[in-house]
């Protein structure tokens, strides 16, 4: 790595051996890896937090040397020098990736000037062009992994990510020496960085069919395989295109029903059963679905037509309409009880009405009455799980059904099958990454909202602009590049909801814990029956599907390189574990081949663990005694930092933890700071279990 003001420019960029490459929009991009990064310091707390840049790093070109420098100005000089020596402008781009570019951007904003800025969320852009000549991108939404976990992907240019030789403790600022250390530490990042862009320009062809996202890669491959028969000669592709453009053109929404489909929209579901909750229970095994989402895009029907209303007068009318129709309700129910006892189903945040109720950890238990819009197939699972004293329905909509059009389908199947043929192939590593990041991006695909965040950037910050409701549908209507209906997105996750309570109510109260594709049980060989039962049943829903599609049905047993088929679709046993506690949705711990696994949302499965281990000296009855309601994590031990968005420039004299002393400048940035943990349930549901576990709360009755 070599300090800017030493740099010999011309050994520098004439080391740069690169083409370009023009898109059909007039901009040619030099076709050449590029990755930039700083690291900062946060001092100070309450209105006085502060956070700075030490120093910087830009390396264009994988081989080529990684340039630093300490200041702003230095940077500002750099970029100047590159775009004159490239002769950039605003349609000759060099593009400079970045990992998590909205947190080097909040740093650098008020320094360059920034134009076309795309961003997905407030403070979160994913593009954009500095100073009109060098097109800046996040290379994390691309890769979806942390830089470390990018770096052990690398197939073709390995790059070890440095760990743990910066003590972001220590306060530095552009005058702190750094150790040969930390200076390497800064090199690695732009090493593995570069070489993942390097890799992904081999992968893609050349650096401007790079998907901004990585959702974006699997969009491009199922739609050419919707549209075309030949990427290379889309003209003999004409036929295929006009006739799922005539699809498309019937699969249109309007504003009413998009709002339904909103409404109606649940992701995966996640629960504890209140049986178990707080309980060290032994000898539990998880079962988990092979690829539970792409498997009912293959196997089930889906909405194929445009809104409909109906009125449903009885559950004969429901019933019929039901076999022909995917439906969406807005269903009223009053003197709402719970018949199993142990796992309820509809999420209080998902109704509009909620009187009288008892909330099992945001489900509810009961009710005097709930309002709520769903599916026809939530109200299969409501039904199992519910009694009522009354009901009534509204905003009925229904679509015909019928199977997903056939290159989808396919293009999910041919997915599946690279993706286990592959695996653990030498020499197919990257082909393997690909297919497996591919399909379980399809998901994703599916469910992308018709409305999309309208942000603007200025200097004087974000905001949130106004979306025409009405003219961005019309326009999703008659797009001639959508090849995707969102109300499929809406039947997907209902339908692997409905997979997965198969075996909620087949368990009944061996059943203990669920998440979106995987379930914890007691007694694993008495239900093996049912297991069996379901893999042959969906094995033949899949087989149907394929031979009504046309499609060869050995791709849904797929053989891995020892030849052994792993099926689609089926429930897998994941593992055993000879202890377990769960203390609701995404809390649980448990041992396994003697070692112990920690799952808490938003902690750090090694920090947490490692700390409940430190605490209880490791011994079993002791790590799960600690591991309880009132669970407190220091802020050192956590590995969670608290942001802090500081918008305003500020000049402060620091002095770094040598005694060096500097003033500096930050115009805006980003204080980072240790954050605390505390693993409580809330009180809603600490009364609830109190009740169920003194017998206040009884399957079958609505509540004492």
């Amino acid at each position: 790595m070599i300090h800017v003001n030493s740099l010999d420019l011309d050994e520098y960029f004439g080391q740069l051996d690169f083409t370009t490459v023009r898109t059909n929009k007039g901009i040619t991009y030099i076709n050449l890896e590029a990755g930039f990064d700083i690291e900062t310091t946060s001092v100070g707390d309450g209105p006085d937090k502060f956070a700075f840049m030490y120093i910087w790093m830009l390396g264009i070109g994988h081989q080529n040397k990684v340039v630093y420098g300490r200041t702003w100005d230095e940077l500002q000089g750099f970029i100047d020098t590159i775009i004159d020596r490239l002769k950039l402008k605003e349609d000759y781009r060099l593009v400079i990736y970045i990992h998590n570019m909205g947190f080097e951007f909040q740093f650098m904003r008020h320094y360059f000037q920034w134009t076309e800025v795309f961003a997905v969320e407030e403070r979160k852009p994913i593009r954009a062009l500095l100073n009109g000549a060098i097109e800046v991108r996040d290379s994390y939404i691309l890769s979806g992994l942390s830089l470390a976990n990018t770096a052990r992907n690398l197939t073709r240019h390995k790059v070890k990510k440095a760990e743990g030789d910066l003590d972001y403790t220590l306060i530095r600022h552009h005058l702190t020496p750094l150790t040969s250390e930390e200076m390497g530490y800064c090199e690695n990042d732009i090493k593995v960085l570069t070489a993942y862009i390097k890799e992904e320009i081999e992968n893609n062809g050349d650096i401007s069919k790079i998907p901004m996202t990585n959702t974006g890669r699997v969009r491009r491959y199922v739609k050419d395989a919707c549209y075309y028969n030949n990427k290379s000669h889309r003209k003999s592709s004409i036929g295929k295109y006009r006739r799922y453009r005539a699809i498309m053109n019937d699969l249109t929404l309007d504003p009413e029903t998009y709002y339904l489909l909103k409404a109606a929209f649940m992701g995966g579901f996640t629960h504890a059963s209140n049986r178990h909750v707080g309980k060290v229970i032994e000898s539990v095994d998880s079962i988990d679905l092979t690829s539970s989402y792409p498997t009912v895009m293959v196997a089930e029907k889906f909405p194929m037509s445009r809104a409909k209303k109906f009125t449903i007068k009885s559950m004969e009318d429901y019933r019929q309409l039901a076999a022909d129709y995917c439906l969406i309700m807005t269903i009223k129910l009053e003197g709402v009880t719970n018949k199993i006892g142990y796992e309820s189903y509809l999420s209080e945040s998902r109704c509009q009405t909620v009187k009288g109720a008892l909330i099992d950890n945001g489900r509810i238990y009961s009710a005097d009455e709930i309002v709520t819009t769903i599916t026809d197939v939530d109200f299969e699972i409501i039904e199992r799980v519910y009694s009522w004293e009354k009901m009534s329905v509204a905003n009925v909509i229904g679509f015909r059904k019928g199977r997903l059009p056939r290159p989808i389908v396919e293009s999910i199947l041919k997915l599946y099958e690279k993706k286990t043929a592959l695996k653990d192939v030498e020499g197919y590593e990257t082909e393997y990454l690909l297919s497996k990041g591919m399909l379980n991006s399809i998901y994703g695909m599916a469910v992308t909202d018709v409305l999309q965040n309208n942000i603007e950037y200025s200097n004087n910050g974000w905001r949130k602009l106004p979306i025409d409701v009405e003219q961005t549908i019309k326009d999703y209507n008659e797009s001639k590049n959508r090849f995707l209906y969102y109300p499929w997105g809406v039947w997907v996750t209902a339908y692997a909801r409905r997979n997965l309570w198969t075996a909620i109510l087949s368990l009944k109260e061996d059943y203990i814990y669920a998440d979106t594709d995987s379930v914890k049980m007691l007694n694993y060989e008495i239900h093996k029956p049912y297991i069996d039962a379901y893999n042959r049943a969906i094995t033949k829903q899949l087989v149907e599907a394929c031979n009504e599609l046309d499609l060869d049905t050995a791709l849904l047993s797929p053989k891995n390189n020892k030849g052994v088929e792993k099926p689609l679709g089926i429930w897998e046993h994941e593992g055993h574990y000879s202890h377990f506690k769960t203390l609701g949705a995404k809390r649980y711990l448990y041992r396994e081949n003697g070692k112990f696994h920690l799952v808490v949302a938003g902690l750090s499965k090694q920090n947490g663990m490692r700390y409940i281990e430190k605490i209880s000296g490791g011994d079993i009855d002791k790590v799960f005694a600690a591991f309880n309601d009132e669970l407190f994590i220091p802020a050192e031990e956590t590995g969670k930092m608290t942001h802090t968005y500081i918008d305003t420039e500020r000049e402060q004299l620091i002095t770094d933890y040598k005694g060096i002393e500097a003033m500096v400048n930050s115009k805006s940035g980003i204080h980072l700071e240790p954050c605390e943990f505390t693993l409580s349930i809330s009180d809603q549901y600490a009364k609830f279990l109190k009740m169920l576990s003194q017998g206040f709360i009884f399957s079958g009755v609505k509540h004492i």
